[in-house]
């Protein structure tokens, strides 16, 4: 896994319309072009890398320094996807606060049209997991507020989600690519873009952590009141400065209600316990943190935590939109698009040979 440094803060709003009706275009075309020379499968594995997904905001005109830039590139991506996922082989779901919570829904639609090689069912669970890992398993101080699921015929898929600090105004961003057997529970992302490593980070997806993860999992079987009796033991202890604060919002009586369904459920691993309905950070944290006290099982403290213009920035960044090259830009891609499906190979490996020269003079 990756840890990018494109700090991302809570600014930029959208885009206005007559430039976001442009980023849907372009953004078809780029995916076209991308479908035709590789298949779908490397759209996900280009939207997992960081670098890639913020020169691509880029290139479609949006701010490099907003957190926008993830939700709006998502947005255009979803907008030039739709009604084209048969021809592509590609298909998103979810997006922006309530949005996001459709994502299930809008996945089991497209499984109930499209013909899958997986049941629709296990996309929803990959979306599912990926959000609760960001939201419960990772506790780093930012909310997932943005989840988009992006997935092909074969059942790969890749997510971008974000979340924002409130306290720091900034956001980081969480990428993933994933196939049918993923493992949820250790070292899942492809990466995770942020501006700062936080110093009060819980992390139980850290492969160090898979001790804890086990402890935590037989522990979720122990009968509520034990663990909330640890608890109480735990806020009158005298503490480590980090552990203090990692245990001063816990309630006993509260999570002892939550304690009684993973009781009831008696999970054998620690992702069965991210599975259960109303587990959440605190309960899982409060799981780890007995494990560290009881058995001396430590978790993993170790946060989990390049850019590109071509046509401009809506805030005049490098410079204005340029509205007549950024149509031409779609023109061209557009052409060598249907030229290649026209069996003319032409236009693409001139493009190919202009990346080649590209490539050459950087070295």
């Amino acid at each position: 896994m990756r840890t990018g440094t494109a700090g991302l803060p809570l600014h930029g709003g959208h885009a206005p319309p007559w430039l976001f009706a442009r980023m849907v275009r372009l953004s078809r075309a780029m995916v076209e072009y991308i479908v035709t020379e590789w298949g779908p499968a490397e759209v996900l594995r280009r939207l997992s890398d960081p670098y890639w997904f913020q020169a691509f905001g880029c290139v479609l005109g949006f701010d490099w320094h907003s957190s926008g830039v993830t939700t709006t590139a998502c947005g255009a991506l979803k907008e030039a996807v739709k009604g084209r996922e048969a021809d592509l082989g590609l298909f998103v779901a979810g997006g922006k606060g309530a949005v996001s919570r459709r994502t299930p829904l809008e996945i089991a639609a497209h499984a109930e049209r499209h013909t899958l090689a997986v049941p629709g069912e296990e996309l929803v669970y990959a979306s599912r997991m990926s959000a609760k890992v960001d939201s419960t398993a990772v506790q780093d101080g930012y909310q997932i507020y943005h989840h988009c699921f992006f997935f092909t015929r074969e059942g790969d898929w890749a997510v971008v989600q974000q979340g924002m600090n409130t306290d720091l105004k900034w956001a980081r961003r969480y990428h993933w690519l994933g196939r049918p057997d993923h493992p949820f529970v250790c070292e899942p992302h492809a990466a995770v873009c942020a501006s700062r490593r936080e110093s009060l980070v819980l992390n139980l997806v850290a492969a160090e952590a898979e001790a804890a993860r086990q402890t935590a999992a037989v522990l979720a079987g122990e009968h509520p009141e034990k663990l909330s009796r640890e608890i109480r033991r735990m806020q009158e202890l005298t503490l480590p400065r980090h552990h203090q604060l990692l245990v001063s919002d816990l309630h006993p009586d509260s999570l002892e209600r939550i304690f009684a369904k993973t009781y009831e459920r008696a999970p054998g691993s620690f992702q069965e316990i991210l599975e259960i309905q109303g587990v959440g950070p605190k309960a899982v944290r409060a799981l780890a943190l007995i494990a560290e006290l009881l058995h001396g099982v430590p978790s993993s403290l170790r946060d989990p935590a390049r850019y590109a213009f071509a046509h401009g920035g809506k805030d005049g960044t490098p410079f204005p939109v340029d509205r007549r090259t950024y149509d031409h830009s779609i023109q061209v891609l557009r052409q060598t698009v249907e030229s290649a499906r026209l069996g003319d190979k032409d236009k693409v490996d001139a493009m190919r040979r202009l990346a080649a020269w590209s490539e050459g003079g950087r070295e």
